[in-house]
């Protein structure tokens, strides 16, 4: 049943939604337009924010659900399980077996891991992006700085345990998954929330 469940969290997070939502609304696929990233804020630059906002609430039910359901489904599994159906959750996500192992970088889906885990972390993890993102303009800034700060507010509230691990190990990932984005930061030619690409106007 175990691995039934691992199985089944893995496809729920490598649903490749940007994907099917540009082939709905544009007729294109995503993987060639902007960034070439099947995540929200690729299909925000393409396709507009219509598109991409309940991209962004889709992608995070995907991490939620195998995080907050999946154990209840097998009575024999402790409560520790939550931790990998989150996790491979947002392997499917990242590494999507419809789209050629292609997907997104993993901010929402983890968000959505962590909102099964510790949601009142992630709400103030959430208010901290929408500021950088809003006041900076940059999306990856804004992720990687919330993905740092909730493993540090877990550790603060929460002390040590298997939740701080989690997002300990799932900000060391965001950053590593924004590793081109750190060094477009670097050289100012990052792209900014607000501004589409040329292809979408």
């Amino acid at each position: 049943m175990i691995v039934l469940l691992l199985v089944a969290a893995y496809l729920t997070g490598s649903i490749p939604t940007s994907w099917i939502m540009a082939k709905l609304v544009g007729g294109i696929d995503l993987r060639e337009h902007g960034s070439g990233n099947l995540g929200a804020t690729n299909a925000y630059r393409v396709l507009g924010w219509r598109s991409a906002l309940p991209i962004f609430i889709v992608d995070i039910a995907k991490g939620w659900l195998p995080t907050a359901m999946f154990p209840a489904l097998d009575r024999q599994a402790s409560p520790e399980w939550a931790f990998a159906f989150g996790g491979a959750a947002i392997v499917g996500h990242v590494w999507s077996v419809w789209v050629g192992f292609r997907g997104g970088k993993g901010v929402a889906t983890s968000a959505g891991v962590l909102l099964a885990l510790a949601p009142a972390m992630v709400g103030i993890g959430f208010a901290v992006w929408a500021i950088i993102v809003f006041s900076t303009g940059y999306v990856s800034l804004g992720s990687m700085t919330a993905a740092v700060l909730v493993p540090a507010l877990v550790g603060v509230f929460d002390g040590p345990g298997p939740v701080l691990w989690l997002t300990i190990g799932l900000a060391l990932f965001v950053v590593w998954a924004h590793r081109s984005n750190i060094r477009r930061l670097v050289a100012g030619t990052e792209n900014r929330f607000g501004r589409r690409t040329r292809e979408a106007r």
